[in-house]
């Protein structure tokens, strides 16, 4: 790969380059650093997740990063396996107790029904071809196992909060997403049923005065004193407009 042409020293990368991970790299566990608001996502999504119901059980984390989920699943009985493209997010994963796996979300080097749960959190909208990484998180899952998810709508509203707006914030990188990868929450479900996970989704936001509080704390040169658990909540709201989760339970 080439490394993409550079201003004033900083490479400039194409929208949702995957190389801007490596770049970012130092970001992921750094007190209100860039990937701040992924770890208050990854809280959420943990909570989807019932402890296990049995022995060994497996939870495969597509599109892994640095294993964010990790401290949040501590002590509910999984063995937690992390898959991801990026090596150097996997090998901060690796060291926060994850099972490695390098390997693209949409062609898993895993067997088939390995997985009491599988959790893709924060990658759908970032994959070329999200149906075809929802096919593969059905594939891993056992009958009975369950799939939790998040991601961004395909939606004006969603460009506009999470595009337009929101890479204009001291928080988020720019160009991290190319909006034409966001996903419909309506062909979302139906294509999670093709493949026999009954998906429910419901719209979700972080506390909006803990986020103003956050942002100007964090404006002011204040830092958080625990990455994985400061920080604002993610709460239900009643739209999908922007930002959704999903729950579901595969057949058979």
């Amino acid at each position: 790969m080439g490394h993409g042409p550079v201003s004033d020293g900083v490479r400039v990368l194409p929208p949702n380059d995957p190389r801007q991970y490596d770049d970012l790299a130092g970001e992921w566990w750094r007190p209100d650093g860039a990937f701040a608001m992924l770890h208050w996502l990854a809280r959420a999504r943990a909570a989807l997740v019932p402890p296990a119901s049995r022995p060994d059980a497996v939870l495969v984390d597509l599109g892994c990063g640095a294993g964010l989920m990790a401290p949040h699943l501590a002590g509910k009985g999984y063995r937690h396996v992390g898959v991801d493209l990026t090596r150097s997010a996997l090998e901060q994963a690796a060291a926060h107790g994850v099972v490695t796996v390098a390997g693209d979300v949409t062609a898993v080097p895993l067997a088939d029904g390995c997985a009491d749960v599988v959790a893709a959190g924060e990658v759908l909208e970032h994959v070329p071809d999200w149906r075809a990484a929802v096919a593969e998180a059905c594939r891993l899952l056992r009958p009975g196992g369950l799939l939790v998810l998040d991601t961004l709508n395909d939606t004006l509203l969603a460009r506009l909060v999470a595009v337009e707006l929101g890479e204009r914030l001291p928080t988020v990188p720019r160009g991290i997403h190319d909006p034409r990868l966001f996903v419909d929450d309506r062909a979302l479900v139906v294509e999670c049923a093709r493949h026999g996970v009954a998906l429910r989704v419901r719209g979700v936001r972080p506390g909006l005065r803990a986020t103003l509080g956050w942002l100007v704390r964090r404006t002011r040169g204040g830092a958080a004193r625990d990455v994985t658990h400061d920080g604002p909540a993610i709460r239900p709201t009643w739209s999908t407009a922007v930002l959704y989760q999903g729950r579901g339970v595969r057949h058979g």
